[in-house]
C-alpha cells in the first residue's frame, strides 16, 4: 500500500513538472512575438516578430512624413525639403518597447494571456526627431521676404513742397504661428503639405490725417510771383496778392516760422539809414505814420507780415524786407495762422 502511495506521488509530481516545462516552453515560443493589442502611435503591431513591425511602421509612419512642405503667402512659395527636415522615428526603440511590455508579468500569467488572446491594448508613442534650426531658418527667410515696415506721413518743407508722402501700411509675418503650424503640418502626413502664411497689418506712427493735423496752417511765399499761399491742413486754401522787399533789401529767403503776432502793433523803426529821423524811434499802432497797419506775424530780424496803406505797392517788390498785404487780406490771414505755424519764402 505504501509502495502504490510513493509511485501515485511520483506520477503526479511527474506531470506538474512536465506542465511546468509545458508553459515554459510555451512562453518561449512568443518571447520573440508583440503581444497583441500593442499599438505604436496608432499602427497596430501585435501578434509581429520584430522585423515585422519594424518594416510596418516604416512603411506607415516614417514614409508618409518623407515629402516636402511648403509655404505659401499670395504667389510666392518657399519650401522645406526633406533633407533639411531630417525627420526620424525611433522605430527600434519602439518596437524594442513593444516587446518589454510584452514580457511583463510572470510565464504563468504571459501564459494565460496567450491562450484565451487577451489583448494588452498598450498605446506606445515613438520618439520623433526633426531639425528644428531649419523650421527657425525657413520662417526667418519668409520674415525677410514678406515684412514691411511702416512708412509714416511726412512733409518736407526744406524745399517749399507742401506735397505730402503719404502713409503706408506695413506688414508683419506672425512669427511663433507659422512655426507651429510648419512643425504640426510637417508631422501630420494626414493635413495638407501647404502651410499658408498669416500676417498682421502695422500701422505707421504717423499717417497722413495725423500729419494733416499737424499743419493747420502753411505758408508758402513767392517773391517773384507776390503771391502768399495759405495752405490749410496741406491743402491750398487761399492766395493772397502781396509786396516784398526791395533791391538792397530784399525779403528773406528760406523756411522759418511765425514768431509773434500782434494786433495794430507799435512800429519800431530800426537803426538804419532809411529811417532817417524815426530811426531808433517806436511809432504807435494808432499813428498814422505808421506803416505796420492793422496787424503784425514776425518772421526773422525785424521781418514780418503786416497790413500796408499803400495798396499800390502790392504786387512789387517795394518794402524795407517785409511782405506787405491789403488790411482785409492780412486781417483775415492773421485769424488762422497761429504762432509756430511754418512760412517758406522762395
Amino acid at each position: 500500500m505504501r509502495t502504490r502511495l510513493i509511485v501515485l506521488a511520483a506520477f503526479l509530481a511527474l506531470l506538474g513538472i512536465g506542465g511546468v516545462a509545458g508553459v515554459y516552453f510555451y512562453d518561449q515560443s512568443k518571447q520573440d512575438l508583440i503581444a497583441e493589442g500593442v499599438k505604436v502611435n496608432g499602427v497596430a503591431i501585435g501578434g509581429m516578430t520584430p522585423e515585422a513591425a519594424q518594416q510596418k511602421l516604416e512603411t506607415e509612419l516614417l514614409k508618409p512624413l518623407d515629402r516636402p512642405v511648403k509655404v505659401r503667402y499670395k504667389d510666392r512659395t518657399f519650401t522645406l525639403t526633406q533633407k533639411a527636415a531630417a525627420i526620424g522615428i525611433d522605430i527600434r526603440g519602439s518596437v524594442r518597447k513593444a516587446l518589454e511590455h510584452s514580457q511583463e508579468g510572470d510565464m504563468f500569467s504571459r501564459t494565460w494571456r496567450n491562450l484565451r488572446n487577451e489583448s494588452l491594448n498598450t498605446e506606445l508613442a515613438a520618439e520623433v526627431s526633426y531639425n528644428q534650426p531649419a523650421i527657425r531658418k525657413l520662417v526667418k527667410r519668409v520674415q525677410k521676404a514678406i515684412d514691411r515696415k511702416p512708412v509714416d506721413a511726412k512733409v518736407d518743407l526744406s524745399e517749399g513742397s507742401v506735397e505730402p508722402t503719404t502713409s503706408k501700411t506695413g506688414v508683419r509675418v506672425k512669427y511663433n504661428t507659422l512655426a507651429k503650424e510648419l512643425e504640426e503640418t510637417l508631422l501630420n502626413p494626414g493635413q495638407s503639405d501647404t502651410v499658408r502664411v498669416k500676417t498682421t497689418v502695422v500701422q505707421p506712427k504717423v499717417s497722413t490725417k495725423d500729419l494733416a493735423k499737424k499743419y493747420p496752417a502753411i505758408l508758402i511765399v513767392d517773391r517773384k510771383a507776390f503771391k502768399l499761399q495759405l495752405y490749410k491742413n496741406l491743402k491750398l486754401h487761399k492766395t493772397y496778392p502781396i509786396a516784398v522787399g526791395k533791391v538792397g533789401m530784399d525779403t528773406p529767403a528760406g523756411l522759418y516760422s511765425i514768431q509773434n503776432k500782434a494786433v495794430d502793433p507799435a512800429w519800431h523803426v530800426p537803426n538804419s539809414d532809411w529811417a532817417g529821423d524815426l530811426a531808433g524811434k517806436v511809432i504807435p499802432g494808432d499813428d498814422p505814420s505808421n506803416p505796420i497797419k492793422a496787424r503784425w506775424m514776425g518772421i526773422y530780424d525785424g521781418v514780418g507780415v503786416h497790413g500796408t496803406a499803400d495798396d499800390a505797392s502790392i504786387g512789387s517788390a517795394a518794402s524795407h524786407g517785409c511782405i506787405r498785404m491789403h488790411i482785409p487780406d492780412v486781417k483775415e490771414l492773421y485769424d488762422q495762422v497761429p504762432v509756430g505755424a511754418p512760412i517758406y519764402i522762395k
